[in-house]
């Protein structure tokens, strides 16, 4: 049986991945902290889901723990490594640098030091779309220079993008970097905007609207995104063999960044508009400023992923954010 090690199993990517994995007949071992960032109960759940699998084993530690993904990378030699833990959040990166230091930096640190050890076929890592930053040129490309970062959590994440390319360099390690892409549905964050303004609204309180409303988000389905990593994860990288003329190969290591999006961006007006709808009930809206950080709009290109693995994500909002709610008003009894 071939073995994926999945870090952030509990959190909301890295659950529907582990289930994915699971389903495909692996064997999963999930590594997460269940940090209180935020409702640790929701973890929990997801991670007992998991457990009913009798090819899930939990990890429970901080990735950051020196020694705690070289210990589990040696004990499982896994094929394939997905790493999804980190701290998330623009404004939270405000507050609370420190622990995106802890988790980010340190803890993929300890995650390619684990992976240099043992050498898995594939190492796969979360980045951002948060990456592109000032970027004004759209949709966003992987081979876009990305170097003004609006935040300090997309600081962290460009850099997870060069740690990464080093290791890949000096060590021959296949990496592939996802650029997610506003990702919403089931079992979501707490802290997201879909979560908060349908809690909101069923509750008859009024939702933040930031920029006064005049955001595009390219909003992701998690199906679609699942479904464009579990692809990914079969189409290894090699030094010096690009696929296509929009490959982000590197020249120098089998290292790829990869962007996961609809590639149709939608407004923030929109997408308001559709959870209205699912919810059956208007809301009230505070229309406030931009929260520092954040950026006006995102939008990605997709060609590259379409030419790794002939998929496209096309869930539209009318589709997923039903989904979303039919899930919160049963795990809410709402």
């Amino acid at each position: 049986m071939k073995t994926a090690l999945i870090t952030g199993a509990a959190g909301f990517i890295g659950f529907h991945a582990a289930k994915r994995w699971l389903d495909d007949g692996w064997r999963v071992v999930g590594v997460d902290a269940f940090s209180e960032y935020y409702d640790p109960q929701l973890k929990r759940d997801r991670a007992a889901m998991l457990a009913a699998s009798p090819n899930y084993v939990e990890i429970e530690g901080k990735i950051q723990t020196p020694g705690l993904l070289a210990d589990a990378l040696a004990q499982y030699t896994p094929e394939v490594v997905v790493h999804l833990a980190a701290q998330a959040g623009v404004r939270f990166s405000i507050e609370a640098p420190r622990t995106y230091v802890e988790s980010n930096l340190q803890g993929t640190f300890e995650l390619l030091e684990a992976a240099r050890a043992t050498l898995p076929k594939h190492l796969l890592l979360a980045s951002t779309s948060s990456v592109y930053g000032a970027n004004t040129v759209m949709p966003y490309a992987e081979t876009h220079k990305a170097d003004a970062q609006m935040s300090f959590y997309a600081a962290t994440k460009k850099a997870n993008e060069a740690m990464a390319h080093s290791y890949a360099h000096l060590y021959g390690l296949p990496i592939t970097m996802f650029r997610f892409f506003t990702v919403y549905g089931p079992w979501g964050r707490p802290d997201m905007a879909l979560f908060k303004f349908v809690k909101a609204i069923l509750r008859g309180e009024a939702i933040d609207v930031y920029n006064h409303g005049n955001m595009l988000r390219d909003f992701t389905y998690i199906d679609d995104l699942i479904e464009a990593v579990r692809q990914l994860s079969e189409v290894v990288p090699k030094a010096g063999v690009p696929v296509s003329d929009v490959d982000s190969l590197s020249p120098v290591a089998p290292f790829r960044v990869v962007n996961i999006g609809k590639a149709k961006p939608d407004s923030l007006a929109d997408f308001i508009s559709e959870i209205e709808a699912a919810l059956g009930q208007d809301s009230r809206k505070n229309l406030m400023d931009m929260q520092p950080g954040d950026v006006p709009a995102t939008w990605s290109d997709t060609s590259l992923l379409k030419a790794l693995t002939g998929f496209e994500p096309g869930t539209e909002l009318s589709q997923g954010i039903p989904e979303f709610v039919t899930w919160y008003r049963q795990y809410y009894d709402v």
